[in-house]
This record gives structure tokens, sequence and C-alpha cells, in this order.
């Protein structure tokens, strides 16, 4: 008999009873693998935590953590998860957002990719959809850069795969940071970064592994409109990115980037030619901070 991979999935739930239901059915489909799916419920004021008690009582791969804390973010809500689920029995750890739908080969593909190729981390492209029926690729498989990891992260968080002695490594860490880690507003950039500059392998795949649903109550969505790049804007030019990178950078005992280091090495700075642009424009007319 094939022994499968075991895969522990890390979701965060908030107020997500209207799409929670359809997210854990396409994670318990999955093909060639098996799951032990385990639920942090940030503090909600809708029945998540009533459906989640029920889905237990019916699936014994079905774990809801203590639940009453107010977490205050889908970052925090997953550092508390990484904190106090024991991962040690399992082959792969996979995070699981509450509203996306996987298809049913994302965790086996993913595997078999850090498997076949010897990656330690992986992450892939997304399909967004939306409420309408529009639907559009969200790529993120461009060439993977020096630095990248310094000024964005692989992807959708809920893509992404670690053999388990990696997120051992990365749980540790944030024990010993705990107070700085829960400064960091995007865990998925965090970790990236976190396992780049450790010299982790990380497999960012072309392979659409999932729909990525779009909503008003995405913390942050896709980048597919002029609305979207106005919000990205906004939050370069009031300080918040930077803010992120120098956090990121001191936690992980990387030399905060100077708007020299940004102008000569642009070419390894993003992943995306029209991201690279973006930021050196900004660097240029508005980064005399960063000197």
């Amino acid at each position: 008999m094939i022994k499968l991979p075991k895969i522990a999935v890390l979701l965060a739930a908030y107020n997500g009873e209207y799409w929670i239901m359809d997210q854990i059915n396409s994670i318990l489909k999955q093909n060639n693998v098996q799951v032990d799916i385990f639920v942090s419920i940030d503090l909600s004021s809708d029945g998540t935590y009533d459906l989640l008690m029920d889905l237990q009582k019916k699936h014994i791969n079905i774990n809801v953590l203590d639940y009453g804390q107010t977490f205050g973010g889908a970052s925090k809500n997953f550092y508390r998860l990484i904190k106090d689920v024991d991962i040690s029995k399992y082959d792969y750890v996979s995070f699981s957002d509450q509203d996306d739908l996987w298809f049913t080969d994302k965790l086996y593909l993913g595997v078999s990719a850090i498997e076949l190729k010897g990656f330690d981390a992986y992450s892939c492209d997304v399909k967004a959809f939306w409420q309408n029926g529009k639907t559009k690729i969200i790529k993120k498989s461009y060439p993977q850069k020096k630095y990248d990891f310094i000024f964005q992260s692989a992807g959708s968080g809920a893509t992404y795969v670690f053999r388990t002695n990696v997120l051992s490594e990365f749980k540790k860490f944030i024990l010993a940071n705990w107070i700085d880690v829960n400064k960091i507003d995007l865990h998925d950039w965090l970790i990236y970064a976190y396992c780049r500059s450790n010299d982790f392998k990380w497999l960012i795949d072309p392979y659409v592994g999932m729909l990525y649903r779009q909503h008003i109550n995405n913390e942050f969505g896709a980048n597919t409109s002029l609305g979207s790049y106005l919000k990205r804007w906004s939050m370069l030019r009031n300080g918040w990115y930077f803010g992120q990178i120098f956090k990121i950078s001191k936690l992980l005992d990387l030399t905060p980037p100077t708007r020299s280091f940004i102008l000569s090495n642009f070419m390894q700075i993003r992943r995306k030619k029209i991201d690279i642009l973006f930021l050196v424009f900004h660097t240029i007319f508005f980064g005399k901070k960063l000197s």
C-alpha cells in the first residue's frame, strides 16, 4: 500500500460562515494526500464558531483550536496557528484562507514539485474570481530575484506548502521573537523572507492551484484594477510599505535597504517589471528618507 503524504493545513478564520464550508470541502477533496485541518477562529460576530464545531464532530480530521481570542488580523491568527499546532507527525504543512476554493490536485502537485525538484517550500499562481463571474489569472511566478524577498512575498499565503522541518525552524524563530513578529502585517511575506534569507529553496510554480475569492472583506485582494494600484501607492506614500521592510530586515538581521541600494540593484528587487518601475519611481522622487 502506497503511503500518502500527511499534510497539516492551518486555516485562519474570521466571520467566515458564508464561505468557509466551500473552502473546507475543497480541502477535504484533495487527491493523493492525507489532510488534517487545524482552524483558528478570530473572535467573530457570526456563526463561524458554531459551524466549525459541528464540522469537527462530523470529521475526525478537522480540529478547532481554543476559541475566544481577538487577533485583529489574519497574520496574527496564522502566527497563533504556527505557534500552537503540533506539526511534528506531518510530512508537510500548508496554509489556507477561509474563502477560497482549492483545485483537487493543489496539494499533491505542490508536494510532488517539492520532492521531484528538491525544494523546501512551494507556492503557485491563482485565479481570482468575483461574484459577477469575472475571473483573472494572478501571476506571481515571474523569475525570482536576488533580493525580491526583502520587498515582496512569494504570492498568496494560501498557496504555500512547506516541508515540516522548514516550518519547525520558522516556529522556533517566531517563538524567540514573538513580540516583533506580531508587528509584521503580512505573514506570507515574513515567512518567504525568512526562508530565502536562510537559504531554503523556494519554488514559485506557474501552476494555478486555486480560485482566489475577491470581495469587500479581503485584507489584501488581487492587484487587478486602478483602484488597487492607487491603494498600494497610498501604502507606499504613507510609509507602511517601507516600515514593513525595515521591520522584516531587522528581524532577520538584514541590512535595511537604502535609496542607493534600491537604485543600484533595481533589477533584483521585485519579480515583475512594472513593480520594479513603480518602486524605482517612488525611490527617485520620494525616497530621500531612505538615504
